[in-house]
């Protein structure tokens, strides 16, 4: 009987840190499907900030550059060894300007999800290779990623030539050694959409086995995506996407800004959706309008964070939303830097020590981290 009663208590713990099975209150109303509770933890954050110091030789520069000299920011999060890994984007001081500098992607690790330690060079990052044409001089910028069953990393990241925008794909098996294989829309309806300006791929995951993992629905990949307004793509392969289209041939917008809300500019996809009990759970970032058409409550032009709920039988099909954002920027470094507005960008988040943590951007600037216990 003790022992019946054991493992039924460490089920019991599996599913209150797997997935939240209380209301969650936000402004007064109950989002039972919600994960809402997510806090600063104290005297941490920021996590990651700049440092001149840092320096490596560039191979697109052809010198030694202090590649995150400047800013860094918008983090992806996984765990390898027990240990949480956050793969953020590291602007050098090139150039004065949102988008104008040459932007690396770099590693740092933690023991307890709070304290990290960095490697000193990039792991991500523009070079002459085979991709040099999407990524030179802009550079890697804004990585999501996710892990298969088998232990393959998946990257989901921004190629920027200071022309266009394209998410790309790249995979690794030890997270500092990458293969890129270009944008992910390029070979799709014969190339129609390899030059689209597009960004912020979230790929589906699942809990198994106390990690969380790459999901297939009907044999297929999915992947939430897009910047101006949601859209999912499929794939067999992980490396190859193709965009879903409506009945005009059309991207298929299955999530779109809204008018006097947090999110009434744009909608961001942000970390890995996850299959929860309630359907497909997608954290994403919303930006406001300034002006009479945004949410008063905020900010114009500043970034928080929302959630919403997809059908997990038709993963097209958006069935919740929460009206006002889970997190805001509070901090002053998320209210200064680059996005003087406020920014609080979220892009990673893993479950670690029966607690899910979740990493994010400060305004264009810094990387901190807030910590979500389903059990309280």
């Amino acid at each position: 009987m003790k022992t019946v009663i054991f493992y039924l208590s460490l089920f019991s713990i599996f599913l209150a840190t797997t997935f939240p099975c209380h209301a969650q209150k936000l402004a007064g109303k109950e989002y039972p499907w919600a994960w809402t509770g997510f806090t600063r933890p104290d005297n941490v954050n920021p996590i990651i900030s700049p440092n001149p110091n840092s320096v490596f030789y560039c191979p697109m520069k052809n010198q030694t550059v202090a590649w995150e000299e400047s800013d860094t920011f918008n983090p992806a999060a996984t765990i390898m060894n027990g240990k949480v890994v956050v793969l953020y984007r590291a602007e050098d001081n090139s150039a004065t300007g949102i988008g104008s500098r040459t932007s690396r992607i770099g590693y740092a690790s933690s023991e307890d999800g709070l304290t990290f330690k960095r490697l000193g060079s990039p792991v991500l990052f523009p070079a002459n290779d085979d991709q040099a044409a999407n990524e030179i001089p802009g550079g890697c910028e804004d990585p999501r990623v996710a892990m298969t069953e088998d232990g393959t990393y998946v990257m989901a990241y921004t190629q920027w030539n200071r022309k266009k925008a394209r998410l790309s794909i790249a995979t690794s098996r030890d997270l500092v050694h990458w293969t890129k294989y270009g944008p992910a829309f390029a070979k799709a309806y014969d190339g129609r959409f390899a030059n689209n300006f597009c960004k912020s791929g979230s790929i589906l995951t699942k809990m198994k086995d106390g990690k969380l993992v790459i999901a297939k629905i009907k044999g297929k990949y999915l992947m939430y995506w897009g910047e101006q307004f949601v859209n999912l793509a499929t794939s067999t392969d992980l490396k190859n996407w193709t965009p879903m289209l409506d009945k005009n041939n059309e991207l298929l917008k299955i999530m779109v800004p809204r008018k006097n809300k947090f999110d009434s500019q744009l909608t961001e996809c942000g970390p890995p959706a996850i299959i929860t009990k309630d359907g497909i759970l997608l954290f994403y970032n919303g930006k406001n309008l300034a002006g009479k058409n945004g949410d008063q409550n905020y900010t114009g032009n500043s970034y928080c964070a929302g959630q919403a709920l997809f059908d997990i039988k038709n993963p097209t099909k958006l069935l919740k939303q929460l009206d006002k954002p889970f997190f805001i920027p509070e901090a002053d470094f998320e209210k200064s830097g680059q996005y003087p507005a406020g920014t609080v960008f979220i892009e990673g988040l893993v479950p670690f020590k029966n607690k899910w943590f979740l990493y994010y951007g400060c305004a264009d600037s810094r990387v901190s981290v807030a910590v979500y216990d389903p059990t309280k």
